[in-house]
């Protein structure tokens, strides 16, 4: 475990909650009649129920940019820095920012809002939805060192949703590739799209390969999923489960949300 995992996310296996974004200026589903303000509100709505069920830690997301792209538009950065640095007064657990799907755009927004950890996807080669996907660990790295944000905890997403990866290694010998060269502060397996759960069976093996670094579930943890996948993996990244009828694009509901962190308790106490 990295100083920097250690630092943000102390000794538990960490349950980190989605703070999905309205669509941005400039993406085909921005709400034009309710502007940016619309976006900040909602997503202060969503920030408050999530603390005060008690969740470890809350990532910003720009879920909501559909059609995705590969290199993000300055708009939907420069919103979420926006919104985040509007919020970040009313931050009372450790953040982390992710704009889909552009290493270089998600470091930024990190090192102008002062936030602890990213995710992305920063290794691999995949056909998907967006085109030929071919991200660079090694230009992000160093960008990274030039922001001088060497303590920000990078979690490397290595089985991307929307995408198949034509690299036909095992999901955990790519992942044990990419510590090796890459040294990420965790790995995420995910499912093979938004809300849909990774396989345990992904995890198990990724969690047998690297016993000394983080292996977090990515996707579709559910209330019904929690218990046995925090048996196995380091901790998870939960958004869908948390909606009202758990449906993503949905907001967050105080009641789920307080469940499921009763739930994710239980199974660390176990």
């Amino acid at each position: 475990m990295t100083t920097s995992y250690r630092r943000v996310f102390g000794g538990v296996k960490p349950v980190i909650a989605m703070v999905h974004l309205g669509a941005s200026p400039g993406a085909p589903l921005f709400d034009s009649h309710a502007g940016i303000e619309g976006i900040v509100e909602n997503a202060r709505k969503d920030l408050k129920a999530l603390q005060t069920a008690g969740f470890d830690a809350v990532m910003f997301g720009n879920e909501n940019d559909r059609p995705y792209q590969l290199k993000a538009d300055v708009a939907s950065s420069a919103t979420m820095a926006y919104v985040v640095g509007r919020l970040r007064a009313e931050l009372t657990t450790p953040f982390g920012v992710n704009v889909l799907w552009d290493p270089i755009s998600t470091l930024a927004v990190a090192a102008a809002t002062g936030a602890s950890f990213v995710r992305e996807i920063f290794t691999g080669s995949y056909a998907s939805d967006m085109g030929a996907w071919t991200p660079d660990a090694g230009a992000a790295l160093r960008y990274r060192k030039r922001l001088d944000r060497g303590d920000l905890a990078l979690l490397y997403n290595v089985s991307a949703e929307f995408a198949y990866s034509l690299d036909r290694r095992s999901v955990a010998d790519r992942a044990r590739s990419a510590v090796f060269s890459s040294i990420p502060d965790a790995i995420l397996v995910s499912g093979a799209i938004t809300g849909e759960a990774a396989r345990i069976e992904d995890l198990e093996e990724t969690k047998r390969a690297l016993p000394g670094t983080p292996v977090l579930a990515n996707t579709g943890v559910k209330h019904a999923t929690v218990r046995d996948v925090l048996a196995v993996a380091d901790g998870c990244i939960v958004g869908s489960a948390l909606k009202v009828d758990g449906d993503t694009w949905r907001p967050v509901d105080q009641e789920r949300a307080n469940e499921f962190m009763r739930l994710a308790r239980t199974a660390r106490q176990g």
